[in-house]
């Protein structure tokens, strides 16, 4: 499948954030998203190495544009449209940055898609 292939396929997919994912904003606009570190091997790690019990994890500004747009009723087109407008040149290439942003995120379990 084409690069241009894929970007048609996830036009029109719609984002959500999972219920169980605890994020806020700060004054600066950054969003962080804390992520409880669960499981068995967290628990060991947690307990040899104090490792701790939830990760902060900041999001860069792009990110912290598109996280909150995640409503479950924004499609990645519509959500590409305002990082243009918000973002202009700086966000180009912008559906490989955005389909790559939304791969991370998938990959860490970080977003979920509207059925």
């Amino acid at each position: 499948m084409s690069r241009e292939e894929i970007i048609e396929k996830y036009k029109g997919k719609i984002p959500i954030i999972p219920p169980e994912i605890e994020w806020s904003v700060d004054a600066e606009g950054i969003v962080t998203l804390d992520i409880e570190n669960r499981g068995k091997m967290n628990w060991i790690a947690q307990k040899l190495f104090k490792k701790p019990k939830v990760s902060h994890i900041h999001l860069d500004p792009v990110g912290s544009f598109v996280y909150p747009l995640m409503d479950g009723k924004n499609t990645i087109e519509e959500i590409a449209k305002k990082e243009k407008e918000c973002f202009g040149e700086e966000c180009e290439p912008l559906y490989e940055r955005l389909l790559k942003f939304f791969e991370i995120l998938e990959s860490y379990s970080f977003v979920e898609w509207v059925k």
